[in-house]
């Protein structure tokens, strides 16, 4: 049985979000599961990701080739030519053999009319590259690829840095692995990757390790049995942060897909509990299968962050760690998607969900308890205005500054995404005063 073409596949990917809504982790799998061989697997997320990367510079340059716009059932040969004018311009890719795969594509899509404009377009197109690459865009959403509402916020937000934080979300991001030093320390582990012939460089963070050079990550010395962990160089400082202490009770608020949760209890297996709560069933799953590979144990919850009294026994916790739902800013380069599916009007919504489940987990904080805020938001409506506001209406929390320059008009640290470094993230840390009323759910 011979496999489906890979620029079909392709195409549907892009047209699913561009035009369904989908995001790449809900498409782009049930894609790729309808390949054999690895490499094609990573071509078709080259691809995907790409355009998402790409998709204003692409869409304007193809749109000047087409006479009239592809609607309808058409608009699967639009996503077939911006995987392909993706591939002329930004992979190693013959021209040749891009043209060719996306004229038998449109036999398999069902539309094989349209292999004489496919072909048309395509060459047209190959043979204006140097043009092509050279071309620079007025309109600054095609410019910087973003959509003109964040590039709004960004600029009132970061007047100074707006520019390359648009530029560091343009770009593949960097591999980061965390060290499992319940296992093996840094070092020991740097060497194993060295032995293996894998270059690698140690993070600022105590665990952390970068890989300059992208790879399949299932291949590395002990990953299966738990050695390292992929989690971005930002996500890892949530750990350090919380600081939790042997004996202690603690809640993993948002847990999913339980990176920070196992980081916890590689840090202090001496807990008395850690509680990972996720109100999506499916993605508690994913923890706890990363619980599995590691060798570590959870107590798993499914309930609404905002609603406690639904799951919770009543036992209040020691620390809260609250990695919120949020616009997910601070990670576009990981998900470029997300630059075409999220909305304006999103943000305001999202910053009143944090403020629910923010509210709901100080309830379950003990006095004296530590709650660690985070995010993967550059947006100030989500990060530092939202903890001004939680420190003006809340008597029994009080700022625990992270950075020099902290306090409750500034309060928490704001990480931007850049190129080799970290992703976008924000962290506030409160504590609960003792003298605080206990509150209840």
């Amino acid at each position: 049985m011979s496999q489906p073409n890979l620029r079909a596949l392709a195409a549907s990917v892009v047209i699913q979000v561009i035009d369904q809504g989908h995001s790449l982790s809900q498409a782009l799998p049930k894609a790729q599961s309808k390949l054999r061989d690895a490499r094609d697997k990573a071509l078709l997320a080259e691809i995907a990701y790409g355009v998402m990367r790409q998709l204003p510079q692409l869409d304007t340059q193809l749109r000047r080739c087409l006479q009239k716009p592809l609607s309808g059932k058409k608009r699967i040969i639009h996503g077939l030519l911006l995987a392909g004018l993706y591939q002329l311009k930004h992979t190693r890719v013959g021209s040749h053999a891009v043209v060719a795969e996306s004229v038998n594509a449109c036999r398999e899509i069902g539309a094989p009319g349209m292999t004489g404009l496919v072909n048309g377009v395509l060459r047209a197109l190959d043979r204006d590259m140097d043009a092509l690459q050279a071309e620079q865009f007025d309109a600054p959403s095609v410019h910087y690829r973003h959509p003109g509402w964040f590039i709004k916020r960004l600029q009132q937000a970061y007047p100074d840095q707006w520019a390359a934080i648009l530029d560091a979300n343009n770009e593949a991001p960097p591999l980061w692995l965390r060290n499992n030093a319940l296992q093996q320390s840094r070092d020991a582990y740097l060497q194993q990757l060295a032995d293996a012939g894998v270059e690698a460089v140690a993070g600022e963070e105590q665990e952390a390790i970068r890989l300059p050079k992208p790879r399949d990550v299932t291949g590395l010395p002990g990953f299966p049995k738990g050695a390292v962990s992929v989690q971005d160089h930002s996500a890892q400082i949530s750990g350090r942060l919380l600081n939790a202490q042997p004996g202690e009770r603690v809640l993993d608020a948002c847990a999913a897909p339980g990176g920070k949760s196992c980081h916890i209890l590689e840090q202090q297996p001496q807990l008395a509990e850690l509680v990972a709560l996720d109100v999506d069933p499916w993605r508690l799953t994913r923890v706890q299968q990363n619980l599995d590979r590691l060798g570590l144990t959870a107590t798993l919850k499914c309930g609404d962050g905002t609603d406690p009294q639904s799951w919770w026994d009543g036992q209040a916790f020691d620390r809260i760690l609250l990695d919120a739902p949020c616009s997910a800013t601070g990670v576009i380069r990981r998900n470029p998607d997300s630059k075409w599916l999220r909305r304006d009007e999103d943000i305001a919504q999202l910053a009143e969900l944090q403020g629910k489940i923010l509210r709901a987990c100080w309830q379950m904080l003990k006095p004296g308890g530590t709650l660690v805020y985070a995010t993967c938001s550059v947006l100030p409506d989500e990060n530092v205005q939202q903890i001004q506001a939680f420190l003006q209406n809340t008597p029994d929390a009080m700022l625990d500054p992270i950075v020099a320059g902290e306090d409750d008009t500034t309060p928490g640290w704001q990480l931007l995404p850049t190129v080799e470094g970290g992703d976008g993230f924000y962290y506030a840390r409160l504590i609960k005063r003792q003298d605080g009323a206990t509150q209840t759910a």
